[in-house]
């Protein structure tokens, strides 16, 4: 009788575990975020930098693992993974203030958008925190930090960056 759990837990975890596949992280679907991949000087727009960030992909491809050095001092990094079983993108950021951030989102060609789950401010008004990256066309990056009320409302921009590769 103990043998019907054993095998119901071996049969969940078989796609987990002895994959054949060389390269288990190399469709499309994990490989929507790889515009972000690089070594970047990053700019407002008016010009002036901002910080420089290192994106790289771990794990066969698996993972994105992001570096962050922003100009004024501040560090972080991010850890950026596929979910196939929801479809999703999901990333998990600390930096070096002790602020996490959790974000969960979807691609479409040559953008990504993540938002975090509901969240409460200060003044105990909600909102979400949204975060967009686009590809342009000239090989740069922008990201762009929304915090968004509950009712879609835009009501701040935390953050607006153009990533420019490093020479």
């Amino acid at each position: 009788m103990r043998i019907l759990p054993i095998l119901l837990l071996l049969f969940t975890l078989s796609p987990l575990c002895g994959q054949t596949t060389p390269c288990p992280c190399c469709n499309e679907a994990f490989r929507a975020f790889d515009f972000w991949v690089g070594d970047w000087e990053v700019v407002d727009t008016s010009g002036t930098i901002v910080g420089e960030n290192t994106i790289e992909k771990l794990e066969n491809g698996c993972v994105l693992t992001e570096h962050w050095r922003g100009a004024s001092g501040s560090t972080g990094r991010s850890f950026n993974h596929y979910n196939y079983q929801d479809s999703t993108w999901n990333q998990t950021w600390m930096d070096n203030a002790g602020r996490p951030l959790v974000l969960k989102g979807t691609a479409v060609p040559g953008v990504m958008t993540m938002r975090s789950t509901e969240q409460t401010g200060r003044t105990g008004a909600k909102f979400y925190n949204e975060i967009t990256w686009t590809a342009n066309e000239d090989g740069t990056v922008t990201q762009k930090w929304d915090i968004v009320g509950t009712d879609g409302t835009l009501l701040q921009v935390a953050f607006l960056g153009i990533y420019r590769r490093k020479e």
